[in-house]
This record gives C-alpha cells, sequence and structure tokens, in this order.
C-alpha cells in the first residue's frame, strides 16, 4: 500500500502534536559528510533553535527535515525523519507532500516579484492545484495574514506587489504563505539576519504566537534571540575543516544559557568562539 502523509482536512490535534523524531541522520554533499549521525526528537507546538557556529550543519539540518536538502545535485541523506508515525525519507512518500505539511522561510524573503500581495499569499494554493471560490480565497488570505501579524498594515493595499512592503513586512508575507497551505511544521532558517531591530522584534513576536499552533524550527546566530524565542536548545559544532557537524548538547533552553552540561556549549554561549 502507498504511505503518503495525512491530508490536512484528516489530521486531528494528536496527528498535529506529534514529534519529529530524528533518528541516526547524516547529510551528503557529493562525497562530503556535512552532517553525521543526528538523533533527536523535536517537540510539539513549541519553538526549537538551533544554534553553532558557521558550518556546523544547521542549516543543512533544517533542510533535510522537509528534505529539500535531496534538491541539491550530489546531495543524500542515511538515516530517517519519522512524522506522525511515517518516515519521511520513505521511498514511498512523496517529497511535494513532504514540504506542504513542513513548510520552510528562507533567510531572505523570496517573494514573486510581479505578484501582489494577495497573490504572494495564494500562490502555494495554486501550486497545490487547488481551486477555492473567492470568497474562501479571501478568507484564506486574511486568516494567513492575521496569523502573520500583517493583516492590518496591509489590508487596504492587498493588490499592490509584494515587493512594495518593508523588509521585515516581507519576511512575514513569507510567513503568511507558508501558513496558507496548512503546514503543521514551520522551519526558519536565520528569518531575521537581514532585519533591523524593529522588524526583527517584529518577527520574534511571531514566532511566540506561532507555537500556539505549529511546530516552529529555527536556525540562528544570535544568542539572545535563541534565548528570547525558543523553548528548546540544541547546539552543534564542528571540530576542524572538513569535518562533519555533530549534536553536542540538546535540551530546555533554560538549562542550555543556564546550567549547560558541555564545556563546548557553554563556551560558544559565552562567546568564546564561533
Amino acid at each position: 500500500m502507498t504511505q503518503t502523509m495525512t491530508p490536512v482536512s484528516e489530521t486531528s490535534a494528536s496527528v498535529s502534536g506529534q514529534k519529529l523524531a530524528i533518528m541516526g541522520l547524516s547529510a551528503y554533499y557529493g562525497g562530503f559528510l556535512a552532517l553525521q549521525d543526528i538523533t533527536m526528537s523535536i517537540e510539539p507546538r513549541a519553538v526549537t533553535a538551533f544554534i553553532g557556529p558557521s558550518g556546523c550543519g544547521k542549516s543543512t539540518l533544517l533542510r533535510t527535515i522537509n528534505r529539500l536538502h535531496e534538491v541539491t545535485p550530489g546531495a543524500k541523506v542515511t538515516g530517517s525523519v519519522r512524522m506522525a508515525g511515517t518516515d519521511l525519507y520513505d521511498r514511498r512518500v512523496d517529497p511535494v507532500s513532504v514540504r506542504r505539511k513542513i513548510g520552510m522561510v528562507f533567510q531572505r524573503p523570496n517573494l514573486f516579484p510581479t505578484m501582489s500581495i494577495k497573490q504572494n499569499v495564494t500562490v502555494g494554493i495554486k501550486l497545490q492545484h487547488r481551486h477555492l471560490p473567492k470568497s474562501e480565497t479571501d478568507d484564506l488570505v486574511e486568516l494567513s495574514l492575521r496569523a502573520a501579524n500583517l493583516w492590518d498594515s496591509v489590508k487596504d493595499r492587498l493588490n499592490k506587489p509584494g515587493t512594495s512592503l518593508s523588509g521585515g513586512q516581507q519576511q512575514r508575507l513569507c510567513i503568511a504563505r507558508v501558513i496558507a497551505v496548512e503546514p503543521e511544521v514551520i522551519l526558519l532558517d536565520e528569518p531575521c539576519s537581514a532585519l533591523d531591530p524593529i522588524s526583527t522584534a517584529a518577527i520574534e513576536d511571531l514566532i511566540s504566537n506561532l507555537r500556539r499552533d505549529y511546530t516552529v524550527v529555527i536556525v540562528t546566530h544570535n544568542m539572545q534571540q535563541a534565548h528570547r524565542v525558543s523553548d528548546k536548545t540544541a547546539f552543534f559544532t564542528v571540530s576542524g575543516a572538513s569535518q562533519p557537524g555533530r549534536l553536542v548538547e540538546y535540551d530546555d533552553t533554560s538549562t542550555i544559557f543556564s546550567h549547560p552540561k558541555v564545556k563546548a556549549t557553554e563556551d560558544y554561549i559565552a562567546g568564546r568562539f564561533g
């Protein structure tokens, strides 16, 4: 029997509350081992932060969760990522269905420049070949923009280009676009790295709200941000050039930042390296 991801309409609260279980995962770029033997469980309806120095594989791990890693020529993954009892790397699982359930927001806003604000929200629905009546489409746009804390700012200019918005608003529009396809998990790859402090604060407030309905994973180089927004923190590092990234410590954020068990974690948080 073909194994597929559960459609949104059939998803129950118990399914949306499932952990993401990463087991023995290693990621390669051709012959280069980028991540080695990662095992961890990502808690549902919580914010998990990935921290660590550049090159330790944080973003690579994020991309393995929704099977974007394998889009890179020569890239491959061993091990498994399980969600609601399904191994997302089972050959019978459609990668596109995985990416519908596990949405991703990138470091810089990646809007469609020729599309309006409204069209940028609904483009994911159209790519799924879902045809909604205009009233349902309008409701979906409003709900998605409200969830991204953007509705009040743009409700009177939905037909204006998405690129007419500020950088922080564009990033929230990208989040609204992900929300519109009704995912269960939202991945954020350094979503504030190109933003000013005010826009960063708005995104952090949004992340805090998203945890009520979604499992959220964020990659960040900002230790204060990880401390502010996350419930759990995973610290990754790499032992040297051409060496694979590895998971050093994973715990409640309060524990990681106040009583880390591994000295390397303490040194990184204190700014002694990285």
